[in-house]
């Protein structure tokens, strides 16, 4: 049986916060932008932080596991 909970949580926490793609922050204009498509270096940055943050929680304080077969 393999663990899939980790590479779900991971592919679908990525889609929600790469940086331009649903939203971004900061954005150019202003605090929140959604759908713009473009992205700076601190929308990245700020991106990555809540990206490490949220699988941290999923993965190790919570423990999120999903057995396949």
């Amino acid at each position: 049986m393999a663990d899939w909970g980790p590479v779900l949580i991971a592919v679908v926490l990525f889609v929600l916060f790469t940086p331009g793609l649903l939203f971004q922050i900061p954005g150019k204009n202003r605090v929140v932008e959604f759908g713009n498509m473009q992205t700076s270096g601190i929308s990245i940055l700020v991106h990555t932080i809540i990206y490490f943050a949220l699988i941290t929680i999923f993965l190790i304080v919570i423990g999120v596991q999903i057995y396949t077969g």
